[in-house]
């Protein structure tokens, strides 16, 4: 059992990340952990490892948590035995088995003698059958080091698992075995991740936010279905006030012009009947009082309708305060962009590909680009930007415009700030004001415009990038997205999906996320 009692984190500048978070995960309980960037979602998760200690409150776990992070650089010096715990068990079994008979050896092997068979058959399992344990972590892809960790699951056999975005680097193979073991698994599974597929295949979802924790009892579909209801009422709150806030108006108005008049008409009977000029200035500032007391009462009504407004339409998410603006290609739909009769390319003397490429791509299309690791589908993109030729074969391409969107986002320049790189993109020359505006559509307030972009989250690279596409008059004829998703939390997954479906061009995918693919309505695959 896992047991959060009023936790706080305060990061070593002293700001605070959250506080305030109470939390009972029972045995084999299988739970989601959600929130938007920057929420503290792997800093918890770090808590509750014992990575890092808690500012306040107290953790209490009673099984060592088996801890697979969502970056691995800190591991690259370590051999995989290191990395996974093993080194002195392993070392210790050798020796005995070389003769070396001794307590401490005993001690350190702790009577487990089938580590090492355990070891390769888990690796084996993970198709990394090819790995040595003294193999250092910095040798292997991203995906490598993921399922290193994995096969650490079956070495270790925990009781309490967390895993901080453990599909991010597999690929649809690693991610279904990744499926198949969190849903045959019979240890209690912390999971913070933005693959939905995966998400749902959890009991129960812990939303983190500025206002703590929030437990709902069911899968992710459950939890979308919960927000969506509490979106609803938000929205019908949002409309009560602004209407109520309409009708106060409405009233003060009323009231200020009828005040007016009975003080017209006062100020008349009583110059008719010959009031004294100083009884008639006494009467005149009372009036004036009222008038001003019933003022006040309408302007502290309507303060307070404005501020319970305002506090409303803060809490609303990010996608429905944001407006996304997109021109429309120039092309019409059916074009033929580009045409490949035969084509390869290699390395050496080597081909990619065992059987050559033909296909075709017309505008208005929405495609998706598959294949395993290795397959070749970033050497695809590069043919069809037109950044390196084929080796044989003949190639078409017609004239457009294409946008590379990899998962850094890395067409925005590091070295500007937040204005200077939209202002980059302002090939219609708008008006300083204009192009602020399309950034405070994008969620980039004042406070933001001089934030450098080497600062920026994912998810804000991401909308950042978006906004640029807005204010360059040019639209892309063909954008293609390599990964887009592996950064982004799932509010800004949803972002990005509303947007590309808004926009009317050709688009490529290449992504695992099997629910983003769905959602922007792919039409047909090249699987490579």
């Amino acid at each position: 059992m896992l047991i959060l009692q009023n936790i706080s984190y305060t990061h070593p500048d002293r700001e605070l990340l959250f506080s305030d978070i109470h939390l009972t995960i029972n045995n084999l309980d299988k739970t989601a952990l959600v929130g938007n960037n920057g929420a503290g979602k792997s800093t918890l998760l770090k808590i509750i490892a014992g990575e890092l200690p808690v500012s306040g409150g107290q953790r209490i776990v009673d099984t060592p948590p088996y801890y697979i992070p969502q970056i691995f650089g800190q591991y690259n010096h370590l051999s995989i035995a290191q990395a996974l715990k093993i080194e002195h068990q392993l070392n210790a079994l050798q020796e005995i088995l070389n003769g070396n008979v001794t307590e401490k050896n005993y001690a350190l092997l702790n009577d487990d003698w089938t580590i090492e068979d355990r070891c390769n058959a888990a690796l084996q399992h993970w198709q990394l059958d090819g790995l040595n344990l003294s193999q250092k972590m910095g040798t292997l892809s991203g995906g490598q080091k993921t399922k290193v960790f994995l096969a650490g699951i079956t070495v270790h056999q925990p009781a309490l698992i967390l895993m901080d975005e453990p599909s991010n680097h597999l690929d649809i193979p690693g991610r279904q075995q990744l499926y198949d073991l969190i849903q045959n698994s019979r240890s209690t599974l912390i999971v913070v991740s933005h693959d939905r597929q995966l998400l749902n295949l959890l009991d129960t979802t812990c939303e983190l936010s500025r206002n703590g924790i929030k437990m709902y009892g069911g899968n992710y579909d459950f939890y979308r279905e919960q927000k969506q209801l509490e979106s609803d009422a938000l929205n019908q709150d949002i409309q009560s006030k602004e209407k109520a806030l309409r009708k106060a108006r409405e009233k003060e108005r009323e009231t200020a012009e009828r005040q007016q008049k009975l003080d017209s008409r006062g100020k008349g009977k009583q110059e008719k009947a010959g009031v004294a000029k100083i009884m008639m200035n006494t009467l005149r500032n009372n009036a004036e009082n009222s008038t001003a007391k019933l003022k006040a009462v309408h302007t502290e009504k309507i303060g307070g309708i404005s501020q319970e407004l305002h506090d409303l339409r803060n809490t609303l998410p990010g996608i429905e305060k944001m407006r996304f603006g997109f021109d429309d290609t120039a092309l019409h739909k059916g074009k033929i962009l580009f045409t490949a009769s035969d084509i390869n390319f290699g390395y050496g003397d080597v081909l990619l590909w065992k059987k050559a490429l033909n296909f075709q791509l017309t505008s208005g299309e929405r495609i998706a680009l598959k294949g395993a690791n290795g397959a070749g589908k970033t050497t695809l993109i590069k043919l069809i930007l037109g950044n390196i030729e084929p080796q044989s074969g003949i190639l078409y391409r017609a004239e457009s415009r294409s946008v590379y969107i990899d998962q850094e986002y890395s067409l925005l320049d590091n070295a500007l700030n937040v204005y200077e790189q939209a202002r980059q993109f302002n090939s219609a020359a708008l008006q300083e004001h204009e192009v602020k505006i399309r950034l405070h559509r994008f969620l980039f307030t004042k406070e933001d415009w001089d934030k450098p972009c080497s600062a920026l989250s994912g998810g804000e690279r991401m909308r950042l990038l978006l906004c640029c596409l807005t204010i360059d008059n040019r639209p892309p004829d063909i954008i293609i997205l390599d990964e887009p998703t592996n950064n982004l939390d799932i509010q800004n997954i949803e972002i990005l999906t509303a947007a590309i479906n808004e926009y009317r061009g050709t688009v490529i995918v290449v992504s695992h996320d099997a629910v983003f693919l769905k959602q922007l309505n792919i039409e047909r695959e090249i699987v490579l």
